[in-house]
This record gives C-alpha cells, sequence and structure tokens, in this order.
C-alpha cells in the first residue's frame, strides 16, 4: 500500500498544488537539471526543451498535454498513487501516460519506491515527445494488454531496461534516456560513470531474463545503438521473444536476494 495519496484534478485538468508542493518542485528542478545537460541524450534535452517546465512551480497537466499533443500525439493521465497492471497497460495502448498527482516529501527527497510527478514528469515526459520512443512506449502497452500475467511478467523487464533505466549510444559517447535515471540525481551520476555497473550492448533475450531490483542501484544497464533501434524492436514479435525466454528462465542475479 502507498503512503501517498495523489492530489484531486478539477475538471480542467489542474491540481491545486501548495507552496510547499511548489518548492519541492523548484529543488528537484534544480538539481536535477545540472545533472542531465551533460548526461541525457539529445532526444530528452530536445523534449525538455520543447516542455518548457516551471522551475518555480509545479507545472499543470494541461500544460504537458499540449506539447505532447502535437509532436506525438499522447497525453498524461492523472491516477491514483498505485494502479493495477490491467489500467496501465490499458492507458500506454491508448497512448496516455499515467501520473500520480503527487510529489515526494521532504524526507524522501533523494529516493522513493513509488513514482511520484517529479519521477513521471520530469523523467518521462521529454522523451514522450521522440517519435521513436513514443511508438515504443504504445506498442508495448499493446501488447502488456494482450498478454497473459506470466508474458507480463517477462515484459516489465523490458520496460525496466529501456523506458525506466536505458542507456543509447551518441556519436562516441553513452547517454540516458531511461525516466528512472533522469530523474534520480544518484543514478545519473552512477550509471554513466560507475565503474561497478555494467554496460552491455541491448539483447533482446537477455533483457527479458535478467532479473532487477527496484530498491538499488542498478548492476547492469543495457544500451541501444541510437533511440531507433526501440521502434524496430516493434517490427518484432516480442510476444515470441517472450516465450523463448520463459523456456530459457532468468539469468542469475546481479544483486543480493531479497530476505
Amino acid at each position: 500500500m502507498s503512503q501517498y495519496h495523489s492530489n484531486p484534478v478539477n475538471e480542467q485538468g489542474f491540481v491545486d498544488w501548495s507552496k510547499q508542493e511548489d518548492g519541492i518542485w523548484r529543488d528537484l528542478v534544480e538539481r536535477q537539471s545540472s545533472l542531465v545537460q551533460q548526461r541525457a541524450c539529445q532526444a530528452y534535452l530536445d523534449g525538455l526543451e520543447l516542455l518548457n517546465l516551471p522551475q518555480g512551480r509545479v507545472p499543470q497537466l494541461p500544460e504537458i498535454n499540449q506539447v505532447l499533443m502535437n509532436e506525438t500525439g499522447w497525453r498524461v493521465e492523472p491516477v491514483p498513487a498505485l494502479i493495477n497492471f490491467d489500467r496501465f497497460f490499458d492507458l500506454l495502448a491508448n497512448k496516455r501516460f499515467p501520473v500520480a498527482t503527487f510529489l515526494r516529501t521532504r524526507e524522501e527527497f533523494d529516493y522513493l519506491k513509488e513514482p511520484d510527478f517529479f519521477h513521471e514528469i520530469y523523467g518521462h515526459c521529454a522523451m514522450l515527445t521522440n517519435p521513436d520512443f513514443a511508438h515504443f512506449t504504445h506498442h508495448y502497452g499493446q501488447l502488456g494488454k494482450s498478454a497473459t500475467a506470466q508474458e507480463r511478467v517477462f515484459l516489465a523487464r523490458l520496460y525496466w531496461f529501456t523506458v525506466e533505466f536505458g542507456l543509447v549510444k551518441q556519436n562516441s559517447d553513452l547517454k540516458v534516456y531511461g525516466g528512472g535515471i533522469l530523474s534520480s540525481p544518484g543514478e545519473t551520476v552512477y550509471a554513466l560513470e560507475s565503474n561497478i555497473a555494467k554496460r552491455v550492448p541491448f539483447d533482446i533475450e537477455t533483457v527479458l531474463r535478467t532479473p532487477y531490483r527496484i530498491d538499488i542501484m542498478q548492476p547492469i544497464y543495457f544500451v541501444l545503438n541510437d533511440l531507433k533501434q526501440l521502434y524496430l524492436l516493434c517490427q518484432r514479435d516480442l510476444i515470441r521473444d517472450v516465450y523463448k525466454a520463459q523456456n530459457k528462465g532468468l539469468l542469475t542475479p546481479l544483486f543480493e536476494p531479497v530476505n
């Protein structure tokens, strides 16, 4: 169960954010902006410029929707703090990105286990202005909507290692496009600069068979050659890839098991 509760959204799609929440947003953006400029991929930085997010207050959903609709036909959809997989995949399949309308507290300023408004808006929405990324996310939602519960477990790893924690080559450099990284100051640096983490070429079978934990810095990141690779993934029979991964089983975890 979540300790957070989403703020109500009025008929026009606006949230009555408090001055305290405006301050949390301001401080989160100020801290993260200096980190992403040299580490995020160009598609993310271009999307961030298009969104033109305010720094002194929490942005409103209609402001985000206007940009996303113009660029890729997506919208953000306000949801409770936690939603089930049926709702999640249905939203993505209809080009609606779920956004919980709450912000983390000062006590969990550096890390929280559930996605808040900053994570969803600052971490993900800039990439949704990119056609290849947006197409992949839409296709992923369509796959998940019709998948079985067992298939969704494997599909979750595809989402985790791309949309949340993906890296991409840009010229001769590695850059970040995953929102789970780009909304985390610690992982933004760690993902690219740690000498402990593994960074390996993206391989669909390996991705689908790789266990992950949500409460640690990721021990492995998968690197795309470019974002067009996400579009090309949608041309594959990904459910067939899931079947192959199920038959082969999971790889050995690169982390200590949770007690």
